[in-house]
């Protein structure tokens, strides 16, 4: 929920265009319930079921480049070179993966290692977003004494936070990992 939710913000949470919700465990009054029917409705993911959708489920490296290249239409990657021994061409996410690399969004987490079924955590999440969006500057200040300021992700999470895509678990924590 957290994942599709920070999608939604960043695409300027659009209404879906319709309010119906086959989910039993989405209610309308959860935070995610307009970003969730947005994101099935748009082809970014969908439930793990016709009534489920799992909204408290980890999401695995995989699946987010995955939501993040579909969200983004699904574009071909220009190069079917793959540097990734974990990564095969029957793999749902091998389009997305190869994109994602292309775009500057990952480069694994080894050089011929992506790690696809490995959680991903808020601090990848927010940094696979701002990568998206070309890493625009960052100028707020980190209230954040989980993010150290030498940690690859902290101007992502600076940039989310700011961007009004997320927020921090606690005024001065972020909980990344």
């Amino acid at each position: 929920s957290h994942v599709v939710t920070f999608l939604w913000r960043a695409a300027g949470e659009p209404e879906p265009a319709s309010a119906n919700n086959p989910f039993v465990d989405v209610k309308e009054s959860d935070f995610f319930c307009k970003a969730v029917l947005w994101a099935v409705e748009n082809g970014v993911t969908d439930g793990t079921s016709d009534t489920t959708f799992s909204p408290f489920a980890s999401c695995s490296r995989g699946q987010v480049v995955t939501f993040l290249w579909r969200a983004a239409g699904s574009p071909e990657p220009t190069s079917t070179a793959n540097p990734f021994k974990d990564v095969t061409a029957s793999d749902y996410y091998y389009k997305a993966v190869l994109w994602a690399v292309e775009k500057g969004i990952t480069q694994g987490t080894a050089s011929n290692k992506f790690s696809p079924k490995d959680t991903c955590t808020r601090a990848h999440v927010v940094t696979f977003l701002y990568r998206l969006v070309g890493e625009p500057s960052v100028t707020a200040a980190n209230p954040f004494k989980d993010v150290p300021g030498y940690a690859y992700y902290v101007n992502a999470v600076l940039w989310a936070v700011d961007s009004g895509i997320t927020d921090g678990i606690t005024n001065t924590t972020f909980e990344p990992d």
